[in-house]
């Protein structure tokens, strides 16, 4: 009987690890994912969040992945969420949303503190240009739009998602000029110096961005041959292939040089990465984690 019951109790010890792994993401408030632009749930059987989702809620979160345009402004997008929001809310009694946007979903998400902050517990961005990119403003001069809206057509199309797609919105959303229009209206966890960070919370919701500035990272990913090329707009200038390091900055700045491009951020395409760059789902889990760990 002795025996039994120190058998029964090292296996109870032994569990303990397993359990608190897989709570780690168990947050109070459930995780929104928001895509950025030509963004999708699933397309095809493979995520956006490529393996992030099924990670985060192996390991206890409670995760949304809403669908807005892939291609519009982030007023419009901000006004799709922010509906999406609200319907899971009276759908479901949750209160408030931890909020992490990828690319434009960024600035989606920040659109959503203003619009009704009540929702909100926490505003994450990954790969954001809040201070624009070159890249958009060469799309604009160059008329972009005209094969952009397109490409956004067919991908809510293939999603079953329909909603407007407008890329010159879009595109001037992205712009150096459209950013700096936006935070002027959306100034909450601006940055006060230049490359700096901005306030670390804002009528107690707390701001994190993250940023990384590689570009050609994996040789069996056909997507960096088109980073590689989009990074030239960047004369040189550290990037991500599509953003640069500086405009991703956005109130905490937890770190804004991981060796990813801008799709290796998300664990595009399929997962393919550098060999010795960070791994975006275990970063995802930690990030989560610390959202937990605020009691958020």
């Amino acid at each position: 009987m002795k025996q039994v019951t120190v058998m029964a109790a090292c296996a109870a010890l032994l569990s303990i690890p397993a359990l608190s792994q897989a709570q780690s993401t168990a947050t109070r408030y459930p995780v929104v994912l928001m895509h950025g632009l030509y963004g999708y749930d699933n397309v095809l059987g493979s995520d956006y969040f490529y393996g992030i989702v099924n990670d985060l809620k192996r390991n206890g979160a409670v995760v949304l992945v809403p669908q807005v345009s892939a291609v519009n402004s982030n007023e419009v997008r901000g006004e799709q969420l922010l509906k999406l929001l609200r319907q899971y809310k009276a759908t479901y009694g949750y209160s408030k949303f931890n909020l992490i946007g990828h690319s434009q979903g960024g600035t989606t998400v920040r659109y959503i503190f203003d619009a009704d902050s009540s929702l909100v517990a926490s505003i994450s961005s990954v790969g954001t240009p809040h201070g624009g990119t070159p890249v958009a403003d060469i799309g604009l001069a160059s008329g972009g739009g005209v094969w952009t809206s397109p490409i956004g057509w067919l991908l809510g199309g293939i999603t079953g998602n329909v909603s407007q797609q407008n890329a010159t919105a879009a595109l001037s959303s992205l712009s150096t000029a459209g950013a700096r229009l936006f935070n002027s209206r959306h100034p909450a966890g601006a940055p006060t110096s230049t490359c700096g960070s901005g306030a670390a919370m804002v009528s107690g919701v707390p701001f994190y961005s993250v940023g990384s500035t590689s570009v050609s990272t994996n040789v069996l990913d056909y997507s960096d041959a088109l980073l590689a090329l989009t990074s030239v707009d960047f004369a040189g200038g550290a990037n991500d292939g599509v953003v640069g390091r500086c405009s991703t900055h956005w109130g905490t700045v937890l770190k804004d040089n991981f060796r990813w491009n801008h799709l290796d951020q998300v664990n595009q395409a399929n997962g393919l990465r550098g060999i010795l760059s960070e791994d975006p789902v275990a970063f995802f889990r930690t990030h989560v984690n610390r959202l937990k760990n605020q009691g958020l």
